[in-house]
This record gives structure tokens, C-alpha cells and sequence, in this order.
């Protein structure tokens, strides 16, 4: 990644969105009366779609971002990542090692059409590198080479990926981009707030986004900074709530073992990004939801605002319907507020209707 360190905070993320704004969708904010209603009284919602980013997801912007900090001579070298290419959601014991420490693939197709995109920018071809599990889905194989990207195939743990990966570093030189913990990533993904800020006139009272990895929870909290703006988090439950977890023991938690639904957010906090999600200046809390309360949320984003996400979106759309725990901090905090806005980060919309009805009629 680009040796030049990258502060942490607003002004980064206002720069990062210079660089980064002809290269990546300006998405929609949307209202939903019916979102708003069931949320509360006082409440009043506004939908962040980055399911209708590029790639489908908020990815491509700190994927982006990463690459526009690197020199040419380190571009044309190439970029790697890794993608753990998941596709079964009842794993065996070596894809359920898929699971641990993070898994990637948004961020290698956010990451391989970012190089391909700046190579016209450029000029030069940026070789794209993504090392996948030979168990990966062919779809995931086929959609990750479609973006530009050369794949090689490894055993499906993430030490043998590791492995593949190091030894496409030695062979090209490629700059290793990780998927989430990285300065660089974190205010790519912080343009997100930015923009949605801008977006919602009179501005908004609270974000509450999406924590796997906690890049984009971490970016949107740097982007907040000094705004006033309350900066949320939401987990999945059923073992992907460390971010919940560590708050609660003062500690980061290093792995999640899970199959919640949310499978973007089967994932660990960075250390990077738990340094400033664990800030309470800067997030002020972070709320988990059950597996039926995010799939719940998924059907009525679905059928009532016509919005089609993954479950990993959905779930800060639990949170805002079912948590108690942010019912009461919105009392505690907008008690005397005739309306509290509210946005709301849909994250992606990587999915299929094949597998939202399996998930919903499951």
C-alpha cells in the first residue's frame, strides 16, 4: 500500500472523495414513510443504496481509493488480494475455515475492477491479482475474472491462500491491498458519509452502517467527525457480534466462528479499525440483531421500498426496527427531538433471488 501515511480524519476522506468521485457511482438516498413508521415516532429514515454502487457494493470505493494513492511504478506492478469465493452457507469443517480471519470477495472484484478502471485513467494496464479457494463458487471465479482480474487457485484455507498469495508477490511484485484494515480503505470507505451527508438537506442526526470488518463503520466515523453526527454500528447476533463483545469486555475480539445469513459481516474487526470504533467520541455504540430480525428487515426492504439487498444490508435495518437497546438510546440522546433523521447505509446487494428465497422460506 502507498507509503505516504494517511491520517485519519475528515479531511482525508474529503480528499479521498476528490480523487475517487469520477471513478465510482454518486448512489441514491431514498425515504421510506413506511421505514420511518415503524421505526418510531419521532424517526425519520434515510436509505444510503450502495447495493446500487459498482460491483454492488460500498467496496469499490476504498478499493479505488487504495489504488489512487499508489505510484505509477507500484501500479504497474500490480495489486493482489485474496477472496475466500463463499458459497456454501453450511460449510464443512475446511470451508468453514473460509470464515476466520476475514473474507474478501467484494472487496477482490471491488479491487479488480478499480485496477481496470484506472488503467484507462492511466494509460498502462495494473495487473489485478485475486487469490481464490479451488472450492470457490464457478459463478465467483467467473465474475471475478470478468472484472479483469487473474486468478489463481489455492486450498481453501486462509494459510494456504496467505501461502498463494506471497508467492504471487514474490513472482510480480504485485502491492498486497487488504480488504478493510488500512488507513487507505478506511477513508475510501468513509465517502459514503460524505456524500450522504450532502445529500439529505438540513443534514442528519444519526448514521447507523453495517460492522464486519469495521472498514466501513471506521470510515464513516472519521468522515463524521466534528459534524456532530452520531456514528452506529450493527452486528449480526449469532457470532458475529464481537464488535458488540469487545466493547462490552474492553477488548478486540481477533475471530468469529458464524454462519449468520450476514455473510459479509462473518468477520473480525481490524486492529485499525477497532481503534477508532472503539472510541465511544467516535461510535457511539454498536447493536445486534437475531437472524430472524434481519431476515424480517430483508423482506421489508424488499417488498415495501422495492430495494433489493443482500442480508448484510439488511441488518442496521434490523437494528433501527427491532433493537431495544437503540430505542432507548435514541430516548436518551433525541428524548426532547420532535423528529430525529436517520440514515441508514445499505451496504450491498450482492445476491441472487435464488438464495433470498432460500433465505426467506428457510
Amino acid at each position: 500500500m502507498s507509503a505516504t501515511p494517511q491520517p485519519l480524519s475528515r479531511a482525508s476522506v474529503i480528499i479521498a472523495h476528490e480523487l475517487i468521485a469520477p471513478l465510482i457511482h454518486k448512489t441514491p438516498v431514498l425515504t421510506s414513510s413506511t421505514l420511518s413508521a415503524l421505526a418510531g415516532p419521532k424517526i425519520k429514515v434515510f436509505l444510503k443504496c450502495e447495493n446500487l454502487q459498482k460491483i454492488g457494493a460500498f467496496k469499490i470505493r476504498g478499493a479505488t481509493h487504495a489504488l489512487a494513492r499508489l505510484s505509477d511504478e507500484e501500479l504497474r506492478r500490480g495489486v493482489v488480494t485474496q477472496s475466500s469465493g463463499r458459497r456454501n452457507p453450511r460449510p464443512n469443517e475446511a470451508e468453514r475455515q473460509l470464515l476466520t480471519p476475514y473474507t474478501t470477495g467484494n472487496h477482490a472484484q471491488a479491487l479488480s475492477l478499480a485496477a481496470h478502471t484506472l488503467s484507462s485513467t492511466k494509460g498502462f494496464t495494473i495487473p489485478a491479482h485475486v487469490v481464490m479457494p479451488s472450492i470457490a463458487s464457478p459463478s465467483k471465479i467467473a465474475a471475478t475474472r470478468g472484472y479483469g482480474a487473474q486468478v489463481t487457485l489455492s486450498g481453501p484455507t486462509f494459510a494456504e491462500r496467505e501461502a498463494a498469495v506471497a508467492i504471487v508477490q514474490k513472482e510480480t511484485g504485485a502491492v498486497l491491498v487488504p480488504p478493510y484494515d488500512h488507513a487507505d480503505i478506511i477513508v475510501g470507505q468513509g465517502t459514503v458519509a460524505l456524500e450522504l451527508l450532502s445529500q439529505v438537506e438540513g443534514g442528519l442526526d444519526a448514521i447507523i452502517t453495517p460492522c464486519g470488518g469495521g472498514g466501513l463503520l471506521a470510515g464513516i466515523a472519521t468522515a463524521c467527525q466534528g459534524t456532530g453526527v452520531r456514528v452506529y454500528g450493527a452486528e449480526p447476533r449469532e457470532g458475529a457480534d464481537d464488535c458488540v463483545r469487545g466493547l462490552k469486555e474492553g477488548r478486540r475480539i481477533e475471530a468469529v466462528q458464524t454462519l449468520t445469513i450476514a455473510d459479509g459481516l462473518r468477520t473480525p474487526v481490524g486492529v485499525t479499525n477497532w481503534g477508532i470504533i472503539s472510541d465511544p467520541e467516535k461510535v457511539r455504540g454498536v447493536f445486534s440483531v437475531g437472524e430472524e430480525e434481519i431476515k424480517d428487515a430483508m423482506r421489508l426492504v424488499i417488498e415495501r421500498c422495492k430495494i433489493f439487498i443482500e442480508p448484510s444490508a439488511a441488518v442496521p435495518v434490523a437494528v433501527l426496527l427491532s433493537s431495544q437497546e437503540w430505542r432507548e438510546e435514541v430516548e436518551r440522546c433525541f428524548g426532547g427531538r420532535e423528529e430525529v433523521k436517520v440514515g441508514v447505509v445499505l451496504s450491498g446487494g450482492n445476491t441472487t433471488i435464488e438464495k433470498i428465497i432460500e433465505i426467506l422460506t428457510g
